[in-house]
């Protein structure tokens, strides 16, 4: 039975950003900075809230006869008591003979052109280590896009405005930068295994550096731009945002209502059409969430039974980057125009320049992994190359002009003399000229 590591690794960025914002809020209210000490602790609660949230719904405590455990809910003590308890199922799996055991099949990886299926017993024990897995990675993503994300960039914005990094601050930034790089990580894992839930799945190590890369050169510099473009022109950076925000929060209900699919109703049966409608909002509101930050692995497809676009789509990957560069440098352009004299001991253009290098090297991580580490690979109906190289083509005939055709009263038609080719040609031209002006009279 599997380690339950990513349980673990979950519980301790949850618990040690929770402290640490606590902290941070006490160090702001103790130095008068009352807006500081709000807006830091709002993005601290509201994500531990949605967190619980999602671990009961996941696992179905409304329904169930736990108290206890809806009581430590409440109390924001729930990832506590799921941790313990996955610990308390590990130790005590092989010691007690299960009563049954399921049966699953799984397919192996291509080899040769071949795939095979496995049948693999689980256990009881192993089924729910598997639900906890689950649970704990969805509120790992919630935690870093709708908590962290806010989290470090409010704090980086804080650092600028006063021109003080403290130890506190950057103590409190490197741990919501590993928390938002871990949810994308797990974010990624998700998406492979919901893609590819018919194939035993094994990601290699390689593969999980090829993401910790890609994702924190990413972020890093997707907030690094947010902060210094709102550092200069305040109020325009909140038109960014909402159009940014509320373009991807509305994308997969546009593709819903175009597809004139029915609504779904196959998310839980306890709930109810509002219910429904609530749980959809939300998932599409964590959707719009991660794009505001970086590229969604996840891309959700509201008339799909599993809520999630199985296909590879590399058009739309490659628009997302070449679209999201464009605005990252448009963004560092009006910050180098605008930029005041707090950026007097920075050398503007350096910055700038590290920026975009930055942005470049997350997408070539992205490109290794999908050509080299992707643990499914050989089950992609074409490779990264060659998708980006179809997008590019595509793209170039989108852009290249209509070539427009001219249409000439006049032909000249150079003919050899005196010869027999030369004299049929100018008998056909003269019979289609008769014919011409014979049909124009008879119009007329």
């Amino acid at each position: 039975m599997k380690f339950p590591g990513s349980v673990l690794v979950s519980l301790v960025l949850f618990v040690a950003e929770t402290a640490a914002a606590l902290c941070l809020s006490g160090a702001y209210r103790a130095a008068g900075d009352r807006m500081w000490q709000w807006l830091t602790l709002l993005f601290a609660l509201l994500p531990c809230a949605l967190v619980q949230l999602s671990l009961v719904f996941i696992h179905r405590d409304v329904s169930r006869d736990r108290p206890l455990v809806l009581l430590l809910h409440l109390l924001q003590l729930g990832p506590i008591v799921r941790c313990v308890e996955v610990f308390y199922i590990y130790f005590r799996a092989g010691r007690v003979e299960e009563p049954y055991v399921s049966i699953t099949k799984k397919r192996q990886m291509p080899k040769d052109g071949y795939s095979e299926e496995i049948e693999k017993e689980v256990g009881q024990a192993e089924g729910k280590l598997c639900t906890h897995r689950s649970a704990f990675s969805r509120a790992s993503v919630i935690q870093a896009f709708l908590g962290s994300a806010p989290q470090l960039t409010l704090q980086l914005y804080i650092c600028v405005l006063q021109q003080e990094i403290t130890a506190a601050r950057s103590i409190f930034m490197v741990l919501s930068l590993l928390s938002i790089v871990y949810g994308a990580l797990r974010c990624n894992i998700l998406a492979i295994k919901i893609k590819y839930d018919d194939y035993d799945i094994s990601v290699k190590p390689a593969a999980y550096l090829c993401i910790f890369m890609w994702r924190s050169f990413e972020i890093a510099t997707r907030v690094t731009v947010l902060v210094l473009f709102s550092s200069v022109l305040q109020i325009w950076i909140l038109p960014v945002v909402l159009v940014n925000f509320f373009g991807f929060f509305f994308y997969p209900w546009i593709l819903f209502w175009q597809s004139k699919s029915p609504f779904p109703e196959n998310i839980e049966k306890a709930l109810s059409r509002v219910g429904t409608t609530i749980v959809l909002c939300l998932l599409t509101f964590l959707y719009a969430g991660i794009n505001m930050f970086c590229w969604s692995a996840v891309q959700v497809k509201l008339n799909d039974p599993d809520l999630i676009n199985k296909s590879q789509n590399w058009y739309r990957l490659t628009v997302y980057y070449m679209l999201r560069f464009i605005e990252n440098a448009f963004l560092l352009l009006m910050w180098y125009i605008y930029k005041t004299d707090v950026y007097l001991y920075v050398c503007a253009p350096l910055l700038v320049l590290q920026l975009l290098i930055s942005y470049c090297m997350a997408v070539l991580f992205m490109l290794v992994f999908y050509q080299f580490c992707h643990p499914c690979k050989k089950l992609f109906s074409s490779s990264i190359s060659e998708g980006l190289l179809s997008c590019f083509k595509f793209l170039c005939f989108i852009c290249k002009p209509p070539t427009s055709t001219i249409l000439t009263d006049k032909v000249e038609v150079k003919c050899p003399e005196n010869t027999d080719e030369a004299r049929s040609s100018s008998k056909t031209i003269d019979s289609q000229k008769g014919i011409s002006h014979q049909s124009v009279s008879s119009n007329a």
